[in-house]
């Protein structure tokens, strides 16, 4: 896979099949892949969060998630040929481990969430395997949850908590976990439990998934939005004039 840096971000370039044919194959080799996808958010925060960009450029693997992304990057001059999104990636994961039988394991969200989710992704892929599940809500004690990981046997671990907390999380605990992938996915739980809607395809497309999000939740996410774009353009013009 090619590998840019934009924005002081770096992201491999690939289409969703080659993601994950490469996942495929480095579960199959038993060779630790820790994964990331970045949004114009994160790509926002990275900038004054020394932590969290160091969490990110130490993923072997990661792709391009939202559409901003993907635009910002063409207008920069680079060739991006399609964005991976985060949610749509899980589902192909999971198909993937199913017919691989490879166990995975769940965790994040409250607990009400994540065993809606464990329910609705057993009843789509009934071959898959799922090791285990926990809550998001386990800082007093991390190290019990680490060991829940590792005792599940599961190889692939997906993690729905919010930026910069799953992947510090993540970069932390790595050695411990003792699967052979780990995949941050945002608020991808929230999307499968049917407790928040995906924006419709047109939207998705034209990467207006943050005004849909506006619109389901004004009164909180119109003034994150609002001033994460708005920094994500400035960054664009001035990174276009240099």
């Amino acid at each position: 896979m090619k590998r840019i840096e934009f924005l002081k971000a770096p992201m491999d370039i690939a289409t969703m099949q080659e993601t994950v044919d490469f996942i495929e194959n480095r579960i199959k080799k038993n060779e630790f892949l820790q994964h990331v996808v970045v949004n114009v958010a994160k790509i926002v925060n990275m900038q004054k969060d020394p932590l969290l960009a160091d969490s990110v450029k130490a993923c072997e693997l990661i792709n391009i998630d939202g559409m901003g992304v993907v635009l910002g990057a063409r207008f920069l001059g680079h060739d991006v040929p399609e964005r991976v999104a985060g949610v749509d990636l899980f589902h192909e994961l999971l198909n993937m481990s199913a017919r691989c039988d490879f166990p995975v394991f769940l965790l994040g969200a409250t607990q009400d969430v994540v065993s809606k989710t464990a329910t609705k992704v057993q009843e789509q892929n009934p071959n898959l395997t799922i090791a285990g599940f926990n809550d998001g809500y386990f800082w007093e004690d991390e190290q019990a949850v680490v060991d829940k990981i590792k005792a599940s046997g599961a190889k692939l671990l997906f993690v729905a908590i919010t930026s910069p907390k799953k992947e510090n999380f993540i970069n932390k605990w790595q050695d411990e976990l003792g699967v052979d992938f780990v995949m941050g996915v945002g608020g991808t739980f929230d999307v499968v439990a049917g407790k928040v809607n995906r924006a419709p395809k047109w939207m998705q497309e034209y990467g207006l998934e943050w005004f849909y999000r506006v619109l389901q939740e004004p009164g909180r996410m119109w003034k994150r939005y609002l001033v994460t774009n708005s920094k994500f353009a400035w960054l664009l013009v001035k990174a276009k004039i240099s």
